[in-house]
């Protein structure tokens, strides 16, 4: 507990260097009502279903009861084309089946991303020498400046840093975080006493002699839907409104990420053959995202990411789709999401989440979660776990491995056999835990 305490006390001092004003969160508020009132009269819904509630305790308490879970009969198969005949071969599975699967993800959960969208100029802006516990790094400091020559009122700025072990002898793998960079000068608070010392994942990357990048992603695209006509989504719509199928904050951040791995390809002490993704939460459902769209990554460890993510959306356990496609969820998604909280149900989704684990085959997966006493059971993992099971015969298609069981694991069993990985760790809403299992298992591809 003391070591989740300290993790807690992390991230609490971490976002204290940006709490807005009240005035401001009202002024969000209200421009994120308004837009998505805007996006509901384009759809022609006059209203959606409301979610459960992510209180246990609260009268229209989210189902954590597994007997309920499964109110669906079937799912969609990854392997079954459209015109109903099954996939039997591999090219099949690239020439038609991945770009149907693609296609219904791109018009019906996440959106589009422009044809034309805006080039990236990076720059360095300061390189300095580090320290994570005993291992000496480097960390470059970078800015991706987005062209805004076809609408100059939106300006857009990528965040990234890039570490690297100080002595290298070659370019080095890199592990690449959805997050943020605490400002200079931060220094996070001490463990409480007593706490056992644990190194942090950059140190036990570096130990590898890999390095790690952070990328920010709500540097060029909010994490609200006020920010839809702002950020990279508004200036490719030149400040106007979304039209239905348009990308939404999901797919717009696994967008700056693949922007990301084009300066990563350049930079001499960077293995570019071999950079993996990570993000936990909102940021596990962009790691699978741009996992599935982003075929330069090497490997993914996604954390938590629930649904939306690598849960399967059908599950009535947890948070459900119209949790997602209310007012506070709506702009990670594509508008046309929203229909399924409305006169659709998730039932009638083209595609659910194993559809987006099986686009990121065959490059190996690690799905992690919390304990359900700890994280609590909104992230449903035994959801996730499926999204994993049910994505498995498209890996085995091309020559890979699922998990080799589809029974539910006990917490803490690694199921690290294949190239689909899971295992739910004994503390809250973190990777931390899972940190040394993955590095382990990401050996046998990172080398």
């Amino acid at each position: 507990m003391k070591k989740l305490f300290f993790l807690s006390a992390l991230f609490n001092a971490a976002v204290a260097f940006a709490q807005p004003s009240q005035a401001y969160r009202d002024s969000i508020n209200k421009l994120t009502q308004a837009d998505y009132r805007n996006m509901l009269s384009q759809l022609k819904i006059d209203s959606t279903r409301r979610g459960p509630s992510g209180n246990p305790s609260a009268p229209d308490a989210a189902n954590v009861d597994e007997s309920k879970a499964t109110t669906y009969k079937t799912i969609p198969d990854p392997l079954l084309l459209k015109n109903g005949k099954k996939v039997s071969d591999v090219k099949t599975w690239w020439d038609k089946r991945r770009p149907e699967i693609i296609e219904d993800f791109n018009k019906e959960v996440y959106g589009r991303v422009p044809v034309n969208t805006p080039n990236v100029k990076w720059e360095v802006v300061s390189t300095v020498d580090t320290v994570f516990g005993d291992q000496p790094a480097v960390t470059k400091n970078l800015l991706g400046h987005v062209d805004n020559t076809s609408y100059p009122q939106i300006k857009v700025d990528i965040q990234l840093s890039l570490t690297v072990p100080k002595e290298r002898k070659k370019p080095v793998p890199v592990i690449m975080e959805f997050g943020f960079i605490f400002p200079a000068g931060f220094r996070p608070p001490p463990p409480p006493a007593g706490a056992p010392v644990t190194k942090s994942w950059q140190e036990q990357l570096l130990d590898q002699g890999w390095g790690f990048a952070i990328i920010v992603p709500t540097s060029y695209q909010a994490d609200n839907g006020a920010g839809l006509t702002q950020g990279i989504i508004g200036l490719c719509n030149k400040g106007q409104h979304r039209k239905p199928d348009d990308w939404g904050a999901l797919r717009a951040w696994a967008w700056g990420a693949s922007r990301a791995v084009d300066y990563l390809e350049t930079d001499k002490d960077v293995d570019a053959k071999q950079i993996g993704i990570e993000g936990l939460s909102r940021y596990g459902k962009a790691t699978v995202v741009t996992m599935a769209f982003e075929p330069r990554l090497k490997i993914a460890f996604i954390g938590s990411s629930g649904n939306g993510g690598v849960k399967i959306m059908r599950r009535t356990f947890g948070e459900q789709v119209e949790n997602l496609a209310s007012s506070g969820e709506y702009h990670w998604f594509a508008g046309n999401f929203i229909k399924y909280a409305g006169p659709l149900t998730p039932n009638d989704l083209p595609v659910d989440a194993h559809e987006l684990v099986a686009l990121c085959a065959p490059r190996p997966v690690f799905i992690s979660s919390g304990s359900p006493k700890v994280e609590g059971q909104w992230v449903d993992a035994k959801g996730m776990f499926l999204g994993g099971v049910y994505a498995a015969p498209v890996y085995e298609l091309l020559g890979k491995k699922g998990y080799g069981t589809a029974e539910f694991p006990p917490l803490e069993t690694s199921l690290v056999s294949g190239e689909i990985a899971f295992r739910q760790h004994s503390g809250g809403h973190t990777t931390g835990p899972n940190w040394p299992t993955f590095i382990e298992w990401a050996k046998r591809y990172l080398q």
